[in-house]
């Protein structure tokens, strides 16, 4: 039992430093202190060391001997990848619709959608966008496909909260949701293909944007390292 005990300590801590890092909390190109973290955490530094040896698998945290860990930026390679796949699962999905669609999960996801609309702050929009998206997985009967989507996107959700959080409001997003909805009661495959397409494609411009105005929080050379002076420098 103790050593389950361990193992739930660990992943947790993991989850919990993950999330940090999707949220931008622990923002793109910045230092990571073992020690820091640990004493916030209020663990040891081993399990907040093996979490961030994990993040590194995933390409969210990079380690440099001798120099440090550090969050990745946002590598636009990688959000590419994770929408190409996104895009795939999604679409796919909804060319396999049932021809009765679940009256029961249909009025699920209208319910999201109302709660889109008076989300309070864009983190809980953006949970509410998940499980929308989740949801349509789930009506097509492939809603396990899902954790593979997730485990594929780190890079693509930070991107996604940078042009949230850089968006006056989600407004724009829940009406594309809404269009996506309707046209899956409706039975409109293709403008529902149509629909989405456009909807998920759109962090591309926003990627776009803010690189041009904060090109400090994307990845634009791999071989780049960064070396500790009074402040972190990369290079």
């Amino acid at each position: 039992m103790a050593g389950a005990g361990k193992k739930t300590n660990r992943r947790a801590i993991y989850e919990a430093l993950r999330r940090r890092v999707l949220t931008l909390d622990l923002a793109p190109g910045s230092a990571l202190s073992e020690n820091e973290l640990a004493a916030e955490l209020g663990v040891s530094r081993t399990p907040v060391r093996e979490s961030l040896i994990l993040l590194a698998e995933e390409g969210l945290v990079q380690v440099f001997p001798k120099i440090g860990s550090f969050v990745c930026r946002v590598d636009p390679d990688k959000v590419a990848d994770a929408q190409f796949l996104r895009e795939a699962v999604e679409l796919a999905a909804l060319e396999d619709l049932p021809p009765t669609l679940d009256a029961d999960l249909l009025a699920e996801l209208a319910t999201n959608l109302e709660r889109q609309r008076v989300a309070e702050g864009l983190e809980e929009f953006f949970e509410l966008d998940e499980e929308f998206h989740h949801g349509l997985l789930r009506l097509s009967g492939h809603g396990n496909a899902w954790g593979t989507v997730v485990a594929a996107k780190g890079h693509l959700d930070r991107a996604r909260r940078l042009g949230l959080y850089d968006a006056r409001s989600p407004e724009e997003f829940v009406a594309q949701h809404v269009a996506i909805h309707a046209a899956v009661a409706a039975g409109d495959v293709a403008g529902a293909r149509a629909a989405m397409r456009t909807h998920l494609r759109a962090v591309f411009a926003d990627v776009e944007r803010i690189r041009r105005r904060s090109p400090e929080l994307f990845d634009t050379d791999p071989t780049s390292t960064p070396t500790r002076r009074n402040v972190v420098v990369w290079e």
